[in-house]
């Protein structure tokens, strides 16, 4: 089938956060709206079908788990990426930024600490600070364009925590970790005790010719530390429906998780969070395959625009996702200063960087989930607020 993602679709009566929350945390609705991680193309129409064949029973009660929601998620996990799981190591969460505050919740303490590696997905340091645990952050650096883990600061600062938020694929600077990477992560937690948490929400979005390894596939190490949390919800731009999954190998693990979750509650998801991730994964590669290259050659046409017309801005080019990590640090202003930039001067709703950690001064995030026109039209909005600040200076 043919998918127009050049189609300009209006969300303004959806009550999409994107747009809902302009007014409350930048003062104004005349922003384009390039912040959030959801995408401006219509959820493919499998998941709508799926949507509409359940909606035929009129009846919205309590929901059973389907044999096909665990079938669907071994087969896909196997042929997308090569790893073999089993029906009773998938366990239901209600989204992965609060499975991640169930794992910090039931493997800790108040006061215990907690690692993570800024810049990161700000959700990972709510989680902790949130449920008054200490956080302990081992920065990734930026060489040659790329993030890259410092082991050696790694193996120093991992000492004394109890749990490991790792990012893989990384958001927001797009790295897909390589197996000697992921092999050594998992040594080092299992070598301290470190119960190892691997974010892959964003592994569908992982852009050829990388390839993401589950972090739970590379080693027995990995597979006796390690808790992953997936979902279709970013590639399949059903976020809405806050369905996720936990893969946990190592039976003690998952003891521990399922206590917690079914003693909370949590455990169960609504009336469409199984026949949605269903009709994802079953049907869906052809139209993710299509969606890949489309987001492909809008990282492409930005990289270009931005090295021609903007080239004191840098990209961090992604590996995996839609998110781009943009460098403003060669403006040499402060973060106020960049966020008004992007703001009143271009009027664009970013992602602040400094959101992610101090690592992240300097640099704005902006999503490429959208069709081709409307980056083009923010990249023309930026270039012209860039040159008449530099024309004010």
């Amino acid at each position: 089938m043919e998918y127009n993602f050049d189609e300009i679709n209006d969300r303004s009566k959806s009550d999409a956060l994107k747009l809902e929350a302009l007014q409350p945390r930048w003062g104004r609705t005349d922003l384009l709206a390039m912040w959030i991680a959801d995408m401006d193309f219509k959820t493919p129409p499998f998941i709508v079908n799926a949507l509409k064949k359940r909606m035929e029973c009129e009846i919205f009660g309590y929901t059973a788990k389907p044999q096909q929601w665990y079938d669907a998620i071994i087969n896909w996990q196997q042929k997308r990426f090569g790893w073999n799981i089993s029906q009773e190591m998938i366990s239901f969460t209600p989204g992965v930024v609060p499975a991640l505050a169930m794992v910090v919740q039931a493997f800790t303490e108040k006061g215990d600490k907690v690692l993570i590696q800024q810049p990161v997905y700000y959700p990972f340091s709510l989680v902790v600070e949130n449920n008054n645990r200490i956080l302990v952050n081992s920065p990734l650096e930026l060489i040659d364009g790329q993030y890259q883990i410092n082991f050696d600061r790694l193996e120093k600062d991992i000492k004394g925590c109890k749990v490991f938020l790792f990012c893989h694929p990384h958001n927001p600077g797009g790295r897909v970790w390589r197996r000697d990477e992921l092999e050594r992560v998992a040594d080092i937690c299992h070598r301290n005790n470190v119960v190892l948490v691997s974010d892959e929400i964003h592994a569908d979005l992982t852009l050829p010719p990388h390839k993401h390894i589950p972090l739970g596939s590379v080693s027995d190490q990995a597979r006796q530390m390690s808790i992953t949390f997936a979902s279709p919800s970013k590639a399949f731009n059903m976020a809405g429906f806050t369905t996720s999954y936990a893969v946990i190998q190592n039976p003690e693990l998952r003891e521990k998780f399922q206590s917690y979750v079914e003693g909370n509650m949590l455990g169960d998801g609504n009336v469409f969070a199984y026949q949605t991730v269903i009709a994802a994964y079953t049907e869906g590669e052809e139209w993710l395959n299509k969606l890949l290259k489309y987001i492909q050659k809008n990282i492409d046409f930005v990289v270009d625009y931005v090295e021609k017309n903007i080239p004191k801005v840098k990209c961090i080019v992604p590996e995996a996702s839609y998110l781009v990590f943009l460098d403003f640090r060669g403006l040499e202003i402060c973060q106020e200063s960049l966020v008004h930039l992007c703001v009143d001067g271009a009027k664009l709703a970013l992602n602040d960087g400094a959101m992610y950690g101090k690592e992240g001064e300097g640099f704005m995030r902006i999503n490429l989930a959208c069709p081709q026109s409307i980056i083009a039209q923010a990249l023309h909005q930026l270039k012209d607020a860039i040159e008449k600040q530099e024309e004010c200076v």
